[in-house]
């Protein structure tokens, strides 16, 4: 039996892409993967992620990562999708090409099953009736979930470390960092615009850019 673990990274933070990950196993492989140490990504250090991203490549039988950009994400308005939605539609794309038998997913909606009902939403029908366990903290809960966070989380810091090559460092990207407030500041305040890294949607993102563009147009005009 191929078990699918489903997780992201990258949800919150107003700069970067939001990326997604699958991994496949067999069922017989997931007792050697809770031996390797694997748990959520948010309890390992980055040294530890990366070494663990090689080792969980070894024994899964296929990987998926999908990468949502900050265009895709503020387009996600236009077509009056949650991100919640967003999110559940990807998880249905790498369900639907990696064909498990039962899927692990970390819930992203506050209601676990109306999670696991919109992710079905989106399936073929010939999939419909897969089985797909949607929990909330299913990272700490479930190795195969577990192993999907490691791999999204080392894919978006991958990410996050070549934005810093092109902008500087703008810290976390969360908007909770003063760092990451700084950087959208000086750089609203330098080009009048919000650099394409960002999510222009987020709040953090509209309040910095009214404050510095829009207000300053209508006192000049």
């Amino acid at each position: 039996m191929k078990v699918l673990g489903l997780d992201e990274a990258g949800r919150g933070p107003v700069i970067g892409s939001m990326v997604i990950a699958g991994v496949l196993i067999s069922q017989e492989n997931i007792t050697y993967l809770s031996s390797l140490g694997v748990r959520d990504s948010k309890l390992l250090s980055p040294n530890m992620r990366e070494k663990l991203v090689d080792k969980i490549r070894q024994i899964a039988d296929e990987i998926k990562i999908v990468e949502i950009s900050p265009k895709e994400i503020d387009e996600r308005f236009s077509l009056r999708k949650t991100l919640n939605v967003l999110e559940a539609e990807n998880m249905a794309k790498i369900i639907a090409c990696l064909k498990p038998n039962v899927v692990y997913v970390d819930a992203a909606d506050i209601k676990a099953n109306r999670f696991t009902r919109t992710i079905k939403s989106f399936l073929p029908h010939s999939m419909k009736k897969i089985t797909i366990i949607s929990e909330h903290k299913a990272d700490r809960a479930y190795p195969v979930v577990s192993a999907a966070s490691i791999i999204a989380k080392v894919r978006r810091d991958e990410l996050i470390s070549r934005l810093k090559e092109i902008y500087g460092d703008f810290g976390s990207g969360y908007p909770s960092d003063k760092k990451t407030i700084q950087f959208l500041e000086n750089y609203v305040k330098r080009y009048h615009k919000l650099p394409d890294c960002v999510r222009k949607t987020w709040l953090t993102a509209r309040k910095i850019y009214e404050k510095y563009v829009l207000q300053k147009k209508t006192i000049v005009g």
